[in-house]
């Protein structure tokens, strides 16, 4: 088994919690050869502002990947601006493992994270759509959530 670290929005987070769908773009199509059923993705949301609100960076929860990867150019998620007309069509069916009650924020993690080697520049992990992590990672951020490992 292996754990992923997923970056997304908040607004296809949400849509990865109603449609058990996860979707990465075109540019990472080499990830699917990768992504086998009965991985585990921890989703990380971005810190974004809804109103005047500034959400933080955060962890939402955990899926666990249920069928081998498919394509799908169906258009389901919410596309960034900067993305043009992205659809995300290399798609993995999930299932919820532990989806957090609150979000969990992320920067309070990242001195205790092994796979966050620039702690100064710690976003440059997270850029790409899905990241391997060490399984110990992947414990820590259930244990912070309050989720048994």
């Amino acid at each position: 088994m292996t754990y992923w670290i997923a970056s997304s929005n908040r607004a296809n987070a949400k849509i990865l919690d109603q449609k058990h769908i996860w979707g990465v773009p075109k540019r990472n199509k080499n990830l699917m050869h990768r992504v086998k059923p009965g991985d585990t993705l921890l989703v990380y949301t971005r810190q974004a502002k809804e109103d005047d609100t500034l959400h933080p960076p955060a962890i939402t929860g955990a899926y666990e990947v249920i069928a081998d990867p498919f394509e799908d150019h169906t258009r389901i998620f919410t596309t960034p601006l900067h993305m043009g007309d992205e659809v995300f069509p290399y798609r993995m069916k999930i299932r919820p493992v532990a989806v957090f009650a609150e979000p969990l924020e992320f920067k309070p993690l990242i001195p205790d994270l092994a796979f966050i080697t620039n702690k100064k520049m710690w976003s440059g992990h997270l850029r790409q759509a899905m990241r391997e992590i060490p399984a110990e990672d992947y414990r820590l951020i259930l244990r912070r959530a309050g989720e048994e490992v």
